[in-house]
Protein backbone atom coordinates (compact mmCIF):
# COMPACT_ATOMS: atom_id res chain seq x y z
CA UNK A 1 0.00 0.00 0.00
CA UNK A 2 1.43 3.72 -0.43
CA UNK A 3 2.32 5.05 2.40
CA UNK A 4 0.59 7.66 4.73
CA UNK A 5 2.23 11.20 5.65
CA UNK A 6 3.29 9.39 8.92
CA UNK A 7 5.16 6.57 7.60
CA UNK A 8 2.60 3.85 7.58
CA UNK A 9 -0.49 2.22 5.37
CA UNK A 10 -2.53 4.74 4.01
CA UNK A 11 -5.68 3.32 5.59
CA UNK A 12 -8.89 1.53 3.14
CA UNK A 13 -12.33 3.38 3.62
CA UNK A 14 -16.12 2.26 3.53
CA UNK A 15 -17.99 5.23 2.86
CA UNK A 16 -21.84 4.25 3.42
CA UNK A 17 -23.75 7.08 2.07
CA UNK A 18 -27.09 6.12 2.18
CA UNK A 19 -30.32 7.51 0.53
CA UNK A 20 -33.20 8.79 2.53
CA UNK A 21 -31.49 8.49 6.04
CA UNK A 22 -33.22 10.60 8.35
CA UNK A 23 -31.42 11.43 11.67
CA UNK A 24 -34.62 11.65 13.69
CA UNK A 25 -35.52 8.03 12.89
CA UNK A 26 -32.22 6.92 14.34
CA UNK A 27 -31.99 5.59 17.80
CA UNK A 28 -28.25 6.94 18.11
CA UNK A 29 -29.91 9.92 17.55
CA UNK A 30 -32.76 10.23 20.20
CA UNK A 31 -35.25 8.65 18.38
CA UNK A 32 -37.65 6.04 20.92
CA UNK A 33 -38.17 3.04 18.44
CA UNK A 34 -34.68 1.14 18.53
CA UNK A 35 -34.14 1.65 14.73
CA UNK A 36 -30.14 1.42 14.71
CA UNK A 37 -28.88 -0.79 17.28
CA UNK A 38 -25.34 -1.76 15.33
CA UNK A 39 -25.02 1.87 13.50
CA UNK A 40 -25.24 2.72 17.11
CA UNK A 41 -22.59 0.59 18.39
CA UNK A 42 -20.34 2.38 15.79
CA UNK A 43 -20.88 5.68 16.77
CA UNK A 44 -20.24 4.39 20.19
CA UNK A 45 -16.72 3.15 19.33
CA UNK A 46 -16.05 6.48 17.16
CA UNK A 47 -17.95 10.11 16.57
CA UNK A 48 -21.22 10.97 15.88
CA UNK A 49 -22.00 14.92 15.17
CA UNK A 50 -25.44 15.76 16.25
CA UNK A 51 -26.17 18.71 13.86
CA UNK A 52 -24.68 17.80 10.35
CA UNK A 53 -26.47 19.12 7.72
CA UNK A 54 -26.94 18.32 4.04
CA UNK A 55 -27.70 21.67 2.99
CA UNK A 56 -28.69 20.94 -0.97
CA UNK A 57 -31.53 18.71 -1.59
CA UNK A 58 -32.24 16.45 -2.81
CA UNK A 59 -30.17 13.15 -4.28
CA UNK A 60 -28.06 14.83 -7.05
CA UNK A 61 -26.77 17.76 -4.93
CA UNK A 62 -26.67 15.84 -1.96
CA UNK A 63 -23.98 13.42 -3.17
CA UNK A 64 -22.57 16.41 -5.00
CA UNK A 65 -21.43 18.20 -1.95
CA UNK A 66 -20.73 15.04 0.28
CA UNK A 67 -17.95 13.82 -2.75
CA UNK A 68 -16.66 17.48 -3.47
CA UNK A 69 -16.32 19.62 -0.41
CA UNK A 70 -17.76 22.13 -2.12
CA UNK A 71 -21.07 24.00 -2.27
CA UNK A 72 -23.53 24.56 -4.25
CA UNK A 73 -21.49 27.50 -6.34
CA UNK A 74 -18.44 24.99 -6.51
CA UNK A 75 -20.63 22.40 -8.11
CA UNK A 76 -23.03 23.64 -9.70
CA UNK A 77 -25.53 21.02 -9.10
CA UNK A 78 -28.94 21.82 -7.04
CA UNK A 79 -31.39 19.99 -8.95
CA UNK A 80 -32.65 16.54 -9.23
CA UNK A 81 -32.68 16.18 -12.88
CA UNK A 82 -29.44 18.26 -13.45
CA UNK A 83 -28.04 18.21 -16.74
CA UNK A 84 -24.84 17.42 -17.96
CA UNK A 85 -21.58 16.61 -15.71
CA UNK A 86 -20.80 18.10 -12.83
CA UNK A 87 -17.82 21.12 -13.24
CA UNK A 88 -14.35 19.36 -14.78
CA UNK A 89 -12.60 21.76 -13.21
CA UNK A 90 -12.92 20.10 -9.56
CA UNK A 91 -11.71 16.62 -8.35
CA UNK A 92 -14.11 13.82 -6.66
CA UNK A 93 -13.50 12.08 -3.59
CA UNK A 94 -12.20 8.93 -5.88
CA UNK A 95 -9.98 11.28 -8.05
CA UNK A 96 -8.45 13.00 -5.35
CA UNK A 97 -7.57 8.90 -3.74
CA UNK A 98 -6.38 8.11 -6.77
CA UNK A 99 -4.55 10.26 -8.24
CA UNK A 100 -2.96 11.62 -5.09
CA UNK A 101 -2.34 8.24 -2.92
CA UNK A 102 -3.18 5.13 -5.46
CA UNK A 103 -6.12 4.12 -4.21
CA UNK A 104 -8.64 1.86 -5.96
CA UNK A 105 -11.94 2.79 -6.15
CA UNK A 106 -15.33 0.99 -6.09
CA UNK A 107 -18.91 2.28 -6.09
CA UNK A 108 -21.69 0.20 -5.41
CA UNK A 109 -25.41 1.17 -6.31
CA UNK A 110 -24.30 5.28 -7.31
CA UNK A 111 -22.96 5.66 -10.64
CA UNK A 112 -24.64 8.36 -13.24
CA UNK A 113 -24.71 10.71 -10.83
CA UNK A 114 -22.61 13.80 -11.30
CA UNK A 115 -20.35 13.66 -8.62
CA UNK A 116 -20.32 9.62 -8.82
CA UNK A 117 -17.45 10.29 -11.61
CA UNK A 118 -13.79 8.42 -11.17
CA UNK A 119 -14.40 5.29 -9.55
CA UNK A 120 -12.32 2.44 -10.95
CA UNK A 121 -15.59 0.31 -10.59
CA UNK A 122 -19.32 0.74 -10.48
CA UNK A 123 -21.60 -2.33 -9.42
CA UNK A 124 -25.17 -2.39 -9.35
CA UNK A 125 -27.81 -3.98 -7.08
CA UNK A 126 -32.03 -4.56 -7.43
CA UNK A 127 -32.46 -1.14 -4.95
CA UNK A 128 -35.78 -0.65 -5.97
CA UNK A 129 -38.81 -2.86 -6.05
CA UNK A 130 -40.32 -5.89 -4.47
CA UNK A 131 -39.26 -9.37 -5.16
CA UNK A 132 -41.87 -12.12 -5.11
CA UNK A 133 -42.47 -11.72 -1.95
CA UNK A 134 -43.60 -8.60 -2.53
CA UNK A 135 -40.95 -7.53 0.06
CA UNK A 136 -37.88 -5.50 -1.25
CA UNK A 137 -34.56 -6.89 0.40
CA UNK A 138 -32.64 -4.03 -0.71
CA UNK A 139 -29.38 -4.33 1.47
CA UNK A 140 -29.08 -7.99 1.02
CA UNK A 141 -29.07 -7.30 -2.54
CA UNK A 142 -26.10 -4.90 -2.26
CA UNK A 143 -24.35 -7.39 0.37
CA UNK A 144 -24.27 -9.96 -2.33
CA UNK A 145 -22.73 -7.24 -4.76
CA UNK A 146 -20.88 -5.46 -2.06
CA UNK A 147 -19.10 -8.72 -0.56
CA UNK A 148 -17.39 -10.26 -2.85
CA UNK A 149 -16.12 -6.65 -4.06
CA UNK A 150 -14.72 -6.34 -0.30
CA UNK A 151 -13.24 -9.45 -0.92
CA UNK A 152 -11.58 -8.73 -4.22
CA UNK A 153 -10.07 -4.91 -3.03
CA UNK A 154 -8.51 -7.19 0.07
CA UNK A 155 -6.38 -9.26 -2.12
CA UNK A 156 -4.81 -6.59 -3.79
CA UNK A 157 -1.77 -3.93 -2.58
CA UNK A 158 -3.85 -0.83 -2.90
CA UNK A 159 -5.75 0.91 -0.10
CA UNK A 160 -9.18 0.81 -1.67
CA UNK A 161 -12.68 3.21 -1.11
CA UNK A 162 -15.24 1.17 -1.36
CA UNK A 163 -18.41 3.74 -1.71
CA UNK A 164 -22.03 1.79 -0.93
CA UNK A 165 -25.05 3.48 -1.59
CA UNK A 166 -28.01 1.90 0.41
CA UNK A 167 -31.47 2.59 -0.57
CA UNK A 168 -33.52 0.79 2.01
CA UNK A 169 -34.92 4.37 3.85
CA UNK A 170 -35.88 5.53 0.06
CA UNK A 171 -39.60 4.47 -0.85
CA UNK A 172 -41.22 2.40 -1.32
CA UNK A 173 -40.85 1.45 1.79
CA UNK A 174 -40.68 -2.49 1.94
CA UNK A 175 -38.79 -4.31 4.66
CA UNK A 176 -38.97 -7.94 5.01
CA UNK A 177 -40.72 -9.72 7.28
CA UNK A 178 -40.11 -9.50 10.38
CA UNK A 179 -39.43 -5.98 9.65
CA UNK A 180 -42.53 -4.96 8.42
CA UNK A 181 -44.14 -5.76 11.60
CA UNK A 182 -41.51 -4.67 14.27
CA UNK A 183 -42.99 -1.92 15.10
CA UNK A 184 -46.68 -1.83 14.30
CA UNK A 185 -49.44 -4.32 15.80
CA UNK A 186 -52.27 -2.55 14.56
CA UNK A 187 -54.81 -2.87 11.57
CA UNK A 188 -53.40 -0.70 8.77
CA UNK A 189 -56.52 -0.88 7.04
CA UNK A 190 -58.66 0.29 9.91
CA UNK A 191 -61.92 2.30 8.02
CA UNK A 192 -62.41 4.53 10.96
CA UNK A 193 -59.06 5.92 11.10
CA UNK A 194 -58.98 8.74 8.20
CA UNK A 195 -54.88 9.57 8.26
CA UNK A 196 -53.92 8.40 5.00
CA UNK A 197 -57.04 10.62 3.40
CA UNK A 198 -54.84 13.73 2.49
CA UNK A 199 -51.95 11.37 1.21
CA UNK A 200 -54.48 9.40 -1.50
CA UNK A 201 -55.65 12.30 -2.51
CA UNK A 202 -52.76 13.92 -3.26
CA UNK A 203 -53.02 13.70 -7.26
CA UNK A 204 -48.93 14.15 -7.60
CA UNK A 205 -47.96 11.11 -5.76
CA UNK A 206 -51.52 9.07 -4.96
CA UNK A 207 -50.81 6.51 -8.12
CA UNK A 208 -47.30 5.85 -6.90
CA UNK A 209 -48.41 5.41 -3.38
CA UNK A 210 -51.36 3.15 -4.47
CA UNK A 211 -48.46 0.97 -6.23
CA UNK A 212 -46.70 -0.07 -3.36
CA UNK A 213 -48.85 0.78 -0.68
CA UNK A 214 -51.05 -1.68 0.83
CA UNK A 215 -54.88 -1.68 -0.71
CA UNK A 216 -57.08 0.50 1.57
CA UNK A 217 -54.21 1.73 3.96
CA UNK A 218 -55.95 4.13 5.94
CA UNK A 219 -53.14 4.34 8.97
CA UNK A 220 -50.23 6.61 8.60
CA UNK A 221 -48.80 4.81 11.44
CA UNK A 222 -48.34 1.75 9.47
CA UNK A 223 -46.68 3.47 6.54
CA UNK A 224 -43.97 5.63 8.91
CA UNK A 225 -43.36 2.04 10.75
CA UNK A 226 -42.25 0.75 6.93
CA UNK A 227 -40.00 3.22 7.08
CA UNK A 228 -38.54 2.87 10.54
CA UNK A 229 -38.92 -1.16 9.42
CA UNK A 230 -36.62 -0.50 6.26
CA UNK A 231 -33.94 1.49 8.49
CA UNK A 232 -33.66 -1.11 11.22
CA UNK A 233 -33.55 -3.88 8.40
CA UNK A 234 -30.63 -2.03 6.64
CA UNK A 235 -28.83 -1.97 9.95
CA UNK A 236 -29.10 -5.32 10.40
CA UNK A 237 -27.72 -6.10 7.22
CA UNK A 238 -25.02 -3.43 7.08
CA UNK A 239 -23.77 -5.91 10.47
CA UNK A 240 -22.72 -7.98 7.85
CA UNK A 241 -20.44 -5.56 6.50
CA UNK A 242 -18.70 -4.52 9.55
CA UNK A 243 -18.40 -8.20 10.43
CA UNK A 244 -16.76 -8.89 7.31
CA UNK A 245 -13.90 -6.56 8.29
CA UNK A 246 -13.60 -7.51 11.51
CA UNK A 247 -13.39 -11.08 10.63
CA UNK A 248 -10.25 -10.20 8.38
CA UNK A 249 -9.00 -8.04 11.24
CA UNK A 250 -8.76 -4.93 9.03
CA UNK A 251 -12.32 -3.00 10.85
CA UNK A 252 -9.35 -0.72 12.83
CA UNK A 253 -7.52 -0.43 9.81
CA UNK A 254 -10.31 1.41 7.82
CA UNK A 255 -11.71 4.17 7.86
CA UNK A 256 -15.53 4.46 8.64
CA UNK A 257 -18.01 6.77 7.66
CA UNK A 258 -21.90 6.57 7.97
CA UNK A 259 -24.17 9.23 6.36
CA UNK A 260 -26.80 10.30 4.04
CA UNK A 261 -27.84 12.61 0.82
CA UNK A 262 -30.67 13.61 2.46
CA UNK A 263 -33.64 12.80 5.27
CA UNK A 264 -36.79 12.28 4.54
CA UNK A 265 -40.27 13.80 5.39
CA UNK A 266 -42.90 10.92 6.36
CA UNK A 267 -46.00 12.52 7.31
CA UNK A 268 -44.74 16.13 7.73
CA UNK A 269 -45.50 19.61 5.87
CA UNK A 270 -47.71 17.84 3.76
CA UNK A 271 -44.75 16.76 1.87
CA UNK A 272 -46.02 13.21 2.52
CA UNK A 273 -43.49 10.13 2.35
CA UNK A 274 -40.21 11.78 0.25
CA UNK A 275 -37.63 14.28 0.53
CA UNK A 276 -38.42 17.66 -0.96
CA UNK A 277 -38.81 20.93 1.19
CA UNK A 278 -35.83 22.32 3.03
CA UNK A 279 -37.28 21.20 6.51
CA UNK A 280 -35.10 20.31 8.80
CA UNK A 281 -36.24 16.27 8.97
CA UNK A 282 -35.01 16.96 5.33
CA UNK A 283 -31.93 18.67 5.90
CA UNK A 284 -30.85 16.99 9.48
CA UNK A 285 -28.94 13.89 8.06
CA UNK A 286 -26.95 11.27 10.02
CA UNK A 287 -22.90 11.71 10.08
CA UNK A 288 -20.79 8.92 12.17
CA UNK A 289 -16.88 8.68 11.84
CA UNK A 290 -14.96 5.54 13.40
CA UNK A 291 -11.13 5.03 12.99
CA UNK A 292 -9.91 4.05 16.33
CA UNK A 293 -6.48 6.29 16.87
CA UNK A 294 -7.47 9.21 15.12
CA UNK A 295 -11.41 9.32 15.53
CA UNK A 296 -12.12 9.49 19.41
CA UNK A 297 -14.23 7.07 20.78
CA UNK A 298 -17.38 7.55 22.24
CA UNK A 299 -17.57 11.58 21.56
CA UNK A 300 -20.78 13.75 20.21
CA UNK A 301 -20.28 16.50 18.69
CA UNK A 302 -22.57 19.79 19.18
CA UNK A 303 -22.02 21.88 16.58
CA UNK A 304 -22.70 22.24 13.71
CA UNK A 305 -21.17 20.40 10.20
CA UNK A 306 -22.04 20.02 6.37
CA UNK A 307 -21.76 18.00 3.81
CA UNK A 308 -19.13 20.12 2.09
CA UNK A 309 -16.85 19.13 5.04
CA UNK A 310 -17.20 15.31 4.38
CA UNK A 311 -14.20 15.34 1.67
CA UNK A 312 -11.25 16.75 3.39
CA UNK A 313 -12.10 15.38 6.71
CA UNK A 314 -11.70 11.50 5.23
CA UNK A 315 -8.40 13.36 3.04
CA UNK A 316 -7.11 14.32 6.38
CA UNK A 317 -7.91 11.01 8.51
CA UNK A 318 -5.92 9.15 5.65
CA UNK A 319 -2.82 11.66 5.73
CA UNK A 320 -3.49 12.81 2.00
CA UNK A 321 -2.35 16.65 0.93
CA UNK A 322 -4.59 17.56 -1.73
CA UNK A 323 -3.78 20.71 -3.49
CA UNK A 324 -8.01 21.44 -4.21
CA UNK A 325 -9.90 24.46 -3.04
CA UNK A 326 -12.87 23.22 -0.76
CA UNK A 327 -15.98 24.99 0.39
CA UNK A 328 -15.98 22.73 3.32
CA UNK A 329 -13.12 22.02 6.05
CA UNK A 330 -11.98 19.12 8.00
CA UNK A 331 -13.99 17.94 11.14
CA UNK A 332 -11.14 16.77 12.83
CA UNK A 333 -10.92 19.78 14.87
CA UNK A 334 -14.30 19.61 15.96
CA UNK A 335 -14.22 15.84 16.57
CA UNK A 336 -11.15 16.29 19.43
CA UNK A 337 -12.84 18.92 20.53
CA UNK A 338 -10.81 21.74 19.58
CA UNK A 339 -13.08 23.75 17.84
CA UNK A 340 -16.54 24.24 18.93
CA UNK A 341 -18.69 24.48 15.69
CA UNK A 342 -18.26 24.71 12.10
CA UNK A 343 -20.45 27.88 10.06
CA UNK A 344 -23.98 28.17 12.01
CA UNK A 345 -25.42 30.31 9.42
CA UNK A 346 -26.26 27.86 6.46
CA UNK A 347 -27.40 28.59 2.93
CA UNK A 348 -29.88 25.82 1.62
CA UNK A 349 -31.29 24.94 -1.39
CA UNK A 350 -34.05 22.46 -2.58
CA UNK A 351 -34.71 21.66 -6.45
CA UNK A 352 -36.68 18.25 -6.52
CA UNK A 353 -40.50 18.83 -6.47
CA UNK A 354 -40.18 22.46 -5.08
CA UNK A 355 -37.81 25.18 -6.29
CA UNK A 356 -37.11 26.75 -3.01
CA UNK A 357 -34.15 28.26 -1.53
CA UNK A 358 -33.30 29.54 2.06
CA UNK A 359 -31.15 30.32 4.69
CA UNK A 360 -30.83 28.35 8.40
CA UNK A 361 -29.91 30.00 12.06
CA UNK A 362 -29.49 28.19 15.00
CA UNK A 363 -32.90 30.15 16.06
CA UNK A 364 -34.34 31.20 12.55
CA UNK A 365 -35.37 29.26 9.10
CA UNK A 366 -36.37 31.24 6.37
CA UNK A 367 -37.71 29.56 3.22
CA UNK A 368 -38.31 31.70 0.22
CA UNK A 369 -40.02 29.85 -3.09
CA UNK A 370 -38.36 30.75 -6.44
CA UNK A 371 -41.69 29.43 -7.99
CA UNK A 372 -44.64 28.11 -6.75
CA UNK A 373 -45.26 24.47 -6.02
CA UNK A 374 -48.05 22.23 -5.80
CA UNK A 375 -48.26 22.11 -1.93
CA UNK A 376 -49.77 25.73 -2.47
CA UNK A 377 -46.93 26.52 0.38
CA UNK A 378 -46.96 30.64 1.06
CA UNK A 379 -43.96 31.74 -0.88
CA UNK A 380 -41.94 33.12 2.55
CA UNK A 381 -42.23 31.13 5.48
CA UNK A 382 -40.53 31.49 8.48
CA UNK A 383 -39.55 29.14 11.76
CA UNK A 384 -38.38 29.72 15.29
CA UNK A 385 -36.46 26.38 15.27
CA UNK A 386 -35.91 27.37 19.32
CA UNK A 387 -39.50 27.68 19.89
CA UNK A 388 -40.80 25.34 16.93
CA UNK A 389 -38.56 23.00 16.32
CA UNK A 390 -40.83 20.68 14.18
CA UNK A 391 -41.08 23.75 12.03
CA UNK A 392 -45.49 24.24 12.72
CA UNK A 393 -46.20 27.82 12.82
CA UNK A 394 -44.80 29.81 9.94
CA UNK A 395 -44.14 33.19 11.24
CA UNK A 396 -43.49 35.16 8.32
CA UNK A 397 -46.53 37.61 8.32
CA UNK A 398 -45.85 38.16 11.89
CA UNK A 399 -42.25 38.95 12.11
CA UNK A 400 -41.51 40.59 9.05
CA UNK A 401 -38.30 41.89 10.35
CA UNK A 402 -36.56 38.92 11.02
CA UNK A 403 -37.77 38.16 7.36
CA UNK A 404 -35.93 40.77 6.10
CA UNK A 405 -32.85 40.47 8.27
CA UNK A 406 -32.38 36.87 7.13
CA UNK A 407 -33.18 37.44 3.32
CA UNK A 408 -30.59 40.46 3.58
CA UNK A 409 -27.98 38.22 5.34
CA UNK A 410 -28.80 34.91 2.72
CA UNK A 411 -28.45 37.59 -0.32
CA UNK A 412 -25.25 39.22 0.98
CA UNK A 413 -23.71 35.66 1.23
CA UNK A 414 -24.95 34.61 -2.63
CA UNK A 415 -23.28 38.00 -3.74
CA UNK A 416 -20.22 37.04 -1.84
CA UNK A 417 -20.19 33.48 -3.05
CA UNK A 418 -20.43 34.30 -6.98
CA UNK A 419 -18.13 37.43 -6.48
CA UNK A 420 -15.65 34.25 -5.09
CA UNK A 421 -16.51 32.13 -7.55
CA UNK A 422 -17.15 33.99 -10.64
CA UNK A 423 -20.13 31.51 -11.12
CA UNK A 424 -23.40 32.67 -10.93
CA UNK A 425 -25.97 30.83 -8.17
CA UNK A 426 -27.60 27.80 -9.99
CA UNK A 427 -30.76 28.03 -8.28
CA UNK A 428 -31.39 30.96 -10.48
CA UNK A 429 -30.41 28.92 -13.52
CA UNK A 430 -32.88 25.75 -13.82
CA UNK A 431 -35.06 26.05 -16.67
CA UNK A 432 -37.12 23.13 -17.06
CA UNK A 433 -35.87 21.43 -13.47
CA UNK A 434 -39.36 19.58 -12.99
CA UNK A 435 -38.73 17.31 -16.30
CA UNK A 436 -41.62 18.66 -17.96
CA UNK A 437 -40.02 20.63 -21.09
CA UNK A 438 -41.07 23.87 -22.40
CA UNK A 439 -43.30 24.87 -19.39
CA UNK A 440 -40.34 26.66 -17.65
CA UNK A 441 -40.73 28.19 -14.18
CA UNK A 442 -44.26 27.67 -12.45
CA UNK A 443 -46.83 30.24 -12.58
CA UNK A 444 -48.99 29.24 -10.50
CA UNK A 445 -49.71 26.34 -7.72
CA UNK A 446 -52.10 24.93 -9.64
CA UNK A 447 -50.13 24.50 -12.94
CA UNK A 448 -47.66 22.52 -10.57
CA UNK A 449 -50.50 20.43 -8.66
CA UNK A 450 -51.76 19.92 -12.68
CA UNK A 451 -48.25 19.05 -13.63
CA UNK A 452 -46.23 17.30 -11.47
CA UNK A 453 -46.76 13.42 -11.28
CA UNK A 454 -45.45 9.92 -10.38
CA UNK A 455 -46.74 6.86 -11.48
CA UNK A 456 -45.30 3.33 -9.95
CA UNK A 457 -41.66 3.06 -8.45
CA UNK A 458 -40.40 1.91 -11.77
CA UNK A 459 -41.15 5.44 -12.95
CA UNK A 460 -39.60 6.72 -9.90
CA UNK A 461 -36.26 4.47 -10.58
CA UNK A 462 -36.21 5.99 -14.04
CA UNK A 463 -36.42 9.37 -12.82
CA UNK A 464 -33.92 9.15 -10.22
CA UNK A 465 -31.59 7.45 -13.05
CA UNK A 466 -32.67 10.39 -15.93
CA UNK A 467 -30.38 12.59 -13.45
CA UNK A 468 -27.46 11.04 -14.48
CA UNK A 469 -26.02 13.83 -16.43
Amino acid sequence: MADSGTGGKKPNILFLGIDSLSARNMSCYGYNRLTTPHIDRVAAEGTLFEKHISPHIPTTSGYAGMLTGRDCFGTQVVALRHRGPMRSEIRTLAEILREEAGYTTTSVGFEGNPASRGFDTYLSFPGWGPDDSGRSPKAECLNRTAIPELERLLAQEKPWLLFLRHMDPHSPYLPPAPFERMFYHGDECDPTNRSMDPVMSFKPFCDYFAAWMPPGISDKDYVIAQYDGAVAYMDSAIQTLFTALEARGILDETIVVITADHGETLYDHECWFDHHGIYDCVLHVPLILRYPGRVPSGRRVRGYSRHPDLTPTVLDLAGINAPDAFDGTSLMPLARGETASHETEIYITECTWMRKHGWRTPEWKLMVALEPDFHFKPPVELYNLVQDPDENVNLAEAQPDVVAYLRARMDAWIARREAETGLPNPMHHQGDWHGVEGIGPFKSSQQAYDTLHIGNPGEAAKLQAKARG
